[in-house]
């Protein structure tokens, strides 16, 4: 299957596209500083040179022609500001489902974050709410969309290798997890269909990925 993922250069994306490239699936990374080339080919994807803050929706449905899914995993990133949060993490993620309606792509699995639901706190850091309010707007916009979407909504993230059990449910306790347990579950998510039409949170936590999946798969 032909995956295709924003924001390819992530630290997620990278963890995914290495586990879709092993498994014999041809992941597809958008990325926009072509100086990211080397390390994408390296994780055994397909860079694709486009910038979402710039591209038109049809030069991106171009690059979703005859995939199977699309997986949003872009973001803004730390350094950047308040209004970059609003151009990457939630209009970058319209424009990705805008796109994948034009191109006929009905799997749609988005990289939100805990908390996406909740106004920010009171007093907020202006930059931090402003990365709040992007994702549950995004989040919103997919939700309204016929498409085959999951939203999959991780909690604080860590380096630290994959232990490959996790919490995943539409509730869970604050908590971590791996970059390496996340790339795990969207593998698992993109698997199962079943889990279309969900909004998932992430945790590390005592089940194997594949049977914490699996509850999704009716």
């Amino acid at each position: 299957m032909r995956v295709v993922i924003a924001g390819g250069h992530g630290k997620i994306a990278l963890r995914l596209e290495r586990l879709l490239a092993g498994r014999g699936d041809e992941p597809v990374g958008l990325i926009r500083n072509a100086a990211h080339v080397a390390d994408l080919e390296a994780a055994g994807a397909r860079p694709v040179l486009c910038d979402l803050e710039g591209a038109g929706v049809e030069e991106v449905a171009s690059h979703l022609r005859g995939a199977g899914a699309v997986v949003f995993a872009a973001g803004a990133g730390p350094g950047s500001g308040a209004a970059r949060k609003d151009t990457v993490d939630r209009a970058a993620s319209v424009l990705l489902a805008d796109a994948a309606e034009r191109a006929g792509v009905a799997r749609f699995v988005q990289i939100s974050a805990i908390g996406a639901d909740a106004p920010p706190r009171a007093g907020s850091d202006e930059v931090w709410a402003a990365y709040v309010r992007a994702k549950g707007d995004a989040e919103d916009d997919l939700r309204a969309r016929d498409l085959d979407w999951t939203i999959l909504r991780p909690g604080g993230l860590t380096d630290a290798p994959g232990t490959g059990r996790v919490l995943l449910d539409e509730r869970v306790p604050r908590g971590t997890v791996t970059r390496d347990d996340v790339a795990a579950v969207i593998v698992a998510l993109l698997d199962t269909p079943g889990a279309a039409g969900r909004t998932l949170e992430l945790v590390q936590g005592g089940v194997p990925v594949e049977e914490a999946v699996a509850r999704y798969a009716r």
